[in-house]
């Protein structure tokens, strides 16, 4: 495998064309991965939260956009915790005064949690800037291009998670974009009459 001088050796091995392609994509996102890390602590420090209470604010301002009611057990799914251990958070972000709990409209034995006004601006005031940043990155792609990354990105999500071994997901196997789909099927009907004469 090639290696630029430029940057430090690659841990992804190769031993072919399409192999060596791929461990550049791989170190490309591996810096994304990085820089993103960075970007989640620095926002950490700025609202004074650690990373579970980040992503239930997250989880509760995506909610809201849909009108979903969000319970504690709901955040405790999401976050792979105890329901004890989202209610001692709930606690926390509830004296911060970015969530509040109120009763469930329909089920008197459930609460449902919701951000605050406060959460949103503070998030905003946060992040609005790098969203802008990165929804900016994202323009003058074409729809193939858009097709490839999203296909990329949902392959590798099911790789990190293993299911393509497990064999319970076809998200692993490589989709052919309808645009190459339809050119082969054009190129077929144009080489038929040739082949007929």
């Amino acid at each position: 495998m090639k290696i630029d001088s430029t940057s430090p050796p690659s841990y992804w091995y190769s031993e072919s064309a399409d192999d060596d392609r791929g461990a550049r994509v791989m170190e490309a996102l591996r810096s994304y991965r990085a820089a993103e890390m960075a970007m989640r602590r620095r926002t950490q420090t700025s609202m004074c939260m650690g990373e579970n209470e980040l992503l239930v604010l997250r989880f509760l301002t995506r909610a809201a956009s849909s009108a979903r009611a969000v319970t504690p057990i709901d955040l405790a799914r999401h976050l792979g915790v105890s329901t004890a251990s989202v209610t001692a958070l709930l606690d926390r972000l509830e004296r911060s005064g970015h969530v509040e709990r109120r009763p469930h409209p329909s089920d008197r034995r459930k609460v449902v949690v919701s951000a605050t006004g406060h959460a949103d601006i503070e998030m905003r005031d946060t992040l609005s800037s790098m969203h802008a940043r990165m929804m900016q990155a994202t323009r003058g792609m074409s729809e193939s291009d858009t097709v490839a990354v999203t296909g990329f990105l949902q392959r590798m999500r099911c790789a990190v998670t293993a299911v393509c071994d497990a064999g319970e997901d076809e998200c692993c196997t490589i989709a052919v974009p309808p645009s190459v789909t339809a050119r082969a099927a054009d190129a077929a009907s144009a080489a038929a009459p040739e082949a007929a004469a």
